[in-house]
């Protein structure tokens, strides 16, 4: 690690937020006269690459200055007043909670803006297609990343409120614009939930504002709840955990999701699946737990509830899109897919344990790059086939991607038993970790039930491989039966390029997850014992 000055982590982590809003503004000019000949809509979409870049390497540099001996501490922190009426304040900070999101984020964006420039030539109704379509997509993906990484920073409640409801609106207008079929409803279904669940959130935000006289996130929590009354902070918890649910999203509010993935582009599904989901659960840990806690554990039980029945329909719906004659979509069946995933994640937040948050942080990142790669990964199947339909790909003719595409097979392959949480690989500690708390909740809840819900999410983990080694099975083995179906274009450089940080992620997360939990696990401590070192 490098020694900075915090006048200089200020300083990057607000760039960090900001410079994809200046980076947005500066894509809808007009190109420079010397970058017209290259062609606009490239030199637009080659800025998108310059500016999620920049922003990956400030927080990577924000990363190596982060004292990692004092993970629990806010780090990097503005601290300055902005409506004194309210108590509203420009709080930015980071610890060891936020900081991975933080960085998965800006890599996912920067990872997505160079799949777009790239692959330009092969979308005829891509963002390259004609300038204005270009500085559109490119604004409209830098301020998606400034909203979502906004989130991850702010440390006030009206602050986190406008962030989360800052990444809306764009990605309404990548699945509108630039998604597949049916993607005018699913991008409505999309903004009509989450912003129907964002209503209920504000009130929630509102009333702990207004009962404790002060929207900070680090005075409340450090106050633990003791400035509310039971009743209270139950109302608070119903509200804003509805909110955070449908962005979760959580079983039963999850409904919007399948459509959405389905038909948006492929940058609109990794960054929705990689990034936008981690921002409900987040808003649980970072909110709900340490500010709430008498109402969370009220909750609590109902909440594992949720999770454990979502991890099991997730698994279920999978089997049954993953089953000959279905007609199953492999971008729909990996949205089903995050529905158990993120079920795993509610019910290791759901035990209030030390050992519960921080497995359910690790499934949060491991879920990020895991999913992101399976999408990344079915958008290039998708390319080269016509198709993401499981039938039509496991039909007459065969997909057989070990065959016809070996790297693409074997990489597909790979996210699979990633996903299903094979040992070694990043998949596996979080959801261990969450049935670990839910052997032994925290002092309140009810053991017994929670027990239940282990059992049940433990099935859930079977009900995963199943499926994914079904889709593993239909894709990538056998035998074309056509003599015509012959190779295909197998990886290419720049998808090699954007997909290896992921594998190569996936695999030291899951080998060396000291990594990453002695980043989480003293500033969970800090937070579930109300801010007090």
């Amino acid at each position: 690690m490098i020694d900075i000055s915090e006048s200089v982590m200020r300083f990057l982590l607000a760039f960090i937020v900001l410079a994809p809003l200046a980076g947005a503004a500066a894509a809808l000019l007009p190109a420079p006269p010397g970058l017209r000949g290259t062609g606009p809509a490239q030199a637009v979409l080659r800025h998108g690459v310059t500016v999620t870049g920049a922003v990956l390497v400030a927080a990577v540099v924000l990363a190596l200055g982060f004292d990692h001996d004092r993970p629990s501490a806010t780090q990097a922190t503005t601290d300055v007043s902005w409506i004194p009426a309210l108590d509203v304040r420009i709080h930015l900070g980071v610890d060891g909670i936020s900081l991975p999101l933080l960085l998965l984020t800006a890599l996912l964006t920067f990872l997505c803006a160079l799949h777009t420039y790239f692959t330009r030539d092969s979308a005829p109704a891509g963002p390259a297609r004609s300038p204005h379509a270009a500085k559109a997509f490119t604004a409209l993906v830098l301020v998606l990343e400034s909203g979502t990484l906004a989130t991850f920073a702010v440390l006030d409640l009206v602050l986190f409120f406008l962030a989360f409801e800052m990444v809306l609106i764009p990605m309404y207008f990548l699945i509108a614009r630039w998604g597949g079929e049916g993607r005018q409803a699913a991008a409505w279904k999309f903004i009509l939930y989450t912003l129907l669940g964002s209503v209920v959130m504000l009130l929630g935000l509102l009333l702990i504002g207004l009962k404790t006289g002060t929207f900070d996130m680090v005075a409340l929590a450090t106050d633990n709840g003791r400035g509310m009354t039971t009743s209270v902070q139950v109302i608070a918890v119903l509200a804003i955990g509805i909110g955070l649910a449908v962005k979760t999203p959580m079983w039963p509010l999850h409904s919007w999701l399948p459509d959405a993935h389905t038909a948006a582009p492929t940058v609109g599904s990794v960054l929705l699946a990689g990034v936008l989901l981690k921002m409900g659960t987040y808003g649980f840990v970072r909110i709900v737990l340490p500010i709430a806690p008498d109402g969370m554990r009220v909750f609590a039980p109902y909440l594992a509830a949720f999770a454990v029945t979502g991890i099991v329909y997730g698994s279920l719906a999978c089997l049954a899109l993953a089953r000959r004659g279905a007609g199953g979509d492999l971008k729909r069946l990996i949205a089903y897919s995050s529905v158990g995933h993120m079920g795993f994640v509610l019910l290791g937040i759901a035990t209030m344990t030390p050992t519960g948050v921080n497995g359910a942080l690790f499934a949060n990142i491991a879920h990020g790059l895991i999913t992101g790669l399976l999408f990344f990964l079915v958008g290039a199947v998708k390319d080269r086939y016509g198709t993401a339909d499981l039938d039509t790909l496991a039909g007459a003719g065969g997909a057989a991607l070990y065959g016809r595409a070996p790297r693409l097979g074997g990489l597909l392959a790979f996210a699979a038993v990633a996903s299903l949480g094979l040992p070694g690989l990043a998949g596996f500690w979080g959801e261990m970790l969450a049935l670990f708390g839910a052997f032994d909740p925290a002092p309140g809840l009810s053991r017994p039930a929670f027990l239940v819900f282990m059992a049940v999410g433990a099935f859930g983990t079977l009900l995963t491989a199943a499926y994914l080694l079904v889709v593993v099975r239909r894709v990538c083995m056998g035998t074309p039966e056509r003599e015509s179906a012959g190779l295909l274009t197998d990886v290419r450089g720049h998808e090699f390029a954007a997909w290896t940080p992921l594998v190569a992620l996936t695999v030291l997360a899951g080998l060396w997850p000291a990594v990453l939990l002695g980043l989480t696990d003293p500033a969970v401590q800090k937070l579930l014992a109300g801010g007090n070192s």
